[in-house]
């Protein structure tokens, strides 16, 4: 700002814009990127907070931000709703599934998914779609249901053992699951493909996931000794877990901190928070991060963080009226089991 007197000796004040930022944008495919320079300026820290402002200005998504040499990069998609696809559209190949258009759990990768979500937010649907998706794929599932709830509706079509909902079962099935990452570590580095740094995939083995619904409300059913067990098996399953192939898939009304503590919840890079939530809740799933969260009336609709710290809108796969997941994943359970037995290496 700059001061100037006219012809009459009258002081008068004039701006002048003395800077301003190099930004740039692109719209393609329903992508909007921005770009804006860092150049050092008082502004800088500014320039690398400005998610929250382009949603709300945009009235977009904001799904990455990037620091590139002299730049930061917001990538935002508008319309979310649109990318949401059928439950027939759901793949899992090369380590990813597909869950929206724009949106995959990469698993390979970002191991070990985290749930949350109270009565009538889509919750059940969403893993039900996984675990017939995952089936498909030729993953060995196991799925673990305290509450005897719609999960446990699938033993009538799934082989024996790998449907449990009694304290016993569920505790013996996390104990033989860490036993078995264990032993396929060892049985890994006897197979021809091996090498240092190869992973499940590389030598041809098939990946595991444990759905583990209501896992809090287990928590809350076993004595201090119990929990403190079950606690080190799950620690050991998500420190461990991604090379050996084991992943998993944990799901609650509400994920009490206190049974993800010592960095647990930090090793789940998928997070989905659906329907209606409070401030706390939404504490517990993603931090403390910059958002402003809303709720809409549309059931599988919510939150995910998909391993970037970005949280976005988040839509789970249509699954049509009258779709029989016990036909379904009991088809998909048998074709999975005979895909793996094919597939199967023999170790030397």
């Amino acid at each position: 700002m700059e001061s100037i007197w006219s012809l009459t000796e009258k002081k008068v004040t004039k701006e002048k814009i003395t800077y301003f930022p190099r930004a740039y944008y692109r719209v393609k495919k329903g992508y909007i990127v921005v770009r804006i320079a860092l150049d050092m300026s008082r502004f800088q820290d500014r320039f690398l907070h400005l998610g929250e402002d382009l949603e709300n200005g945009l009235y977009c998504n904001l799904i990455e931000r990037e620091v590139e040499e002299n730049f930061v990069k917001y990538t935002l998609l508008y319309d979310m709703q649109k990318s949401r696809i059928p439950i027939k559209q759901v793949t899992v190949e090369d380590g990813s599934m597909r869950l929206m258009d724009h949106v995959y759990w990469e698993f390979d990768k970002m191991p070990h998914m985290l749930i949350a979500g109270g009565t009538g937010g889509g919750k059940t649907y969403f893993i039900l779609t996984m675990i017939e998706a995952l089936l498909k794929s030729g993953a060995d599932v196991r799925i673990l249901d305290p509450k005897r709830a719609d999960l446990a509706d699938l033993e009538t079509v799934m082989p024996e053992k790998t449907v449990l909902s009694k304290r016993n079962g569920i505790m013996m099935t996390l104990r033989k699951s860490v036993e078995e990452m264990l032993q396929r570590s060892e049985d890994m580095k006897q197979m021809p493909a091996y090498q240092t740094g190869s992973n499940y995939a590389d030598v041809g083995l098939s990946p595991v996931f444990i759905v583990f619904d209501e896992f809090v409300a287990f928590m809350e059913m076993l004595d201090p000794k119990e929990k403190m067990q079950a606690l080190e098996y799950m620690k050991q399953l998500v420190m461990l877990g991604r090379q050996m192939g084991y992943f998993l898939i944990l799901a609650a009304q509400r994920p009490d901190a206190k049974y993800l503590a010592d960095g647990i919840r930090d090793q789940f890079s998928f997070r989905v928070a659906l329907g209606k939530m409070s401030e706390s809740g939404y504490g517990m799933m993603f931090g403390d991060v910059d958002k402003t969260f809303s709720y809409k009336r549309i059931k599988g609709r919510g939150y995910a963080d998909t391993g970037t710290s970005v949280i976005i809108e988040f839509y789970t796969p249509f699954v049509p009226r009258g779709y029989d997941f016990l036909n379904k994943i009991g088809r998909a359970s048998e074709e999975g089991s005979e895909r793996r037995r094919r597939q199967s290496p023999t170790a030397v």
